[in-house]
């Protein structure tokens, strides 16, 4: 479950940098033709794009990455991924991969985390098949 969980958070991240890199060269293009002409942004929200377009990817990668080892931090890391590309990017045909990813990878980390502690896989409840 923890490989699992590794792989769909590094997955999901590297394709949320390619869905940030968009999103911050939207908001960036956007500041400047606005910039050129007597036109309305078409985004108010550009501090806060950038500045999800840069973390949540790397808190996804970052997730993913600690998930054999340490299953509980990166079960917080992975969801603060998948809520700020939703909430940054929203939910769309870009952003539902990523956010899936992330967010399965995060329930995975949480079942290792809180899962059953010590024995063998398959032992009963007093430790003996």
């Amino acid at each position: 479950m923890r490989n699992a969980a590794m792989v769909l958070g590094i997955i999901g991240g590297t394709i949320g940098i390619v869905v940030g890199f968009f999103g911050y060269g939207f908001v960036v293009a956007d500041a400047f033709f606005s910039g050129l002409s007597e036109s309305q942004p078409i985004n108010e929200h550009h501090d806060r794009i950038k500045v999800i377009s840069l973390m949540a990817p790397i808190l996804g990668i970052a997730g993913g990455a600690m998930a054999p080892g340490r299953p509980a931090i990166a079960t917080a890391l992975m969801a603060a991924s998948a809520v700020g590309m939703y909430w940054g990017f929203g939910f769309t045909v870009f952003t539902m991969f990523p956010i899936a990813m992330c967010g399965a990878a995060a329930v995975l980390t949480l079942g290792a985390a809180f899962g059953r502690r010590g024995g063998e896989a398959g032992a009963g409840p007093a430790g003996r098949s």
